[in-house]
């Protein structure tokens, strides 16, 4: 079963869901007694939850969680931090970055580029990839006559 939903920019996305969650969410249709149409999460409202009331219930779990977490307080906590962290998640985990582009609904893989940037892991795996042979203390010394045609420039 794959969770189906609409975005606010009217952006249909497909998501695979795991067969405990399918469980949860089957209680949680029936239980709701709603329409096939009806949204699944829906606000105080009966209508769609928009990004701002997602933001909203977040914080109002975030701050239940700081009574048992202070740190939590010093915390910059949003859904786009969720989601930015999940993308980081799975990055490391080895997923490729046109699966990541897929799973966050991006419309170019080029759009992904910006979490190779902000992973010192990935640049530091790169960088033990350019030592193969693991000479440790070893430095380039450049001839004299470089170092002296560069000081005259």
């Amino acid at each position: 079963m794959d969770l189906i939903f609409l975005l606010e920019s009217r952006k249909e996305r497909s998501t695979p869901l795991q067969p405990y969650t399918i469980r949860i969410l089957r209680s949680w249709i029936v239980e709701q007694k709603g329409a096939p149409n009806d949204p699944l999460f829906p606000n105080q409202k009966g209508t769609f939850l928009s990004r701002d009331g997602v933001a909203y219930i977040l914080t109002q779990h975030v701050a239940t969680a700081t009574q048992n977490c202070p740190s939590l307080r010093k915390k910059r906590i949003t859904p786009h931090v969720l989601r930015h962290t999940t993308a980081m998640t799975l990055l490391n985990h080895g997923v490729d970055r046109t699966v990541i582009a897929l799973w966050l609904g991006h419309q170019s893989v080029d759009t992904t580029e910006v979490y190779f940037h902000e992973d010192l892991q990935i640049k530091q795996r790169a960088l033990d990839h350019t030592n193969p042979l693991k000479l440790k203390g070893m430095r380039y010394k450049a001839p004299d006559h470089l170092l002296n045609f560069l000081e005259n420039l």
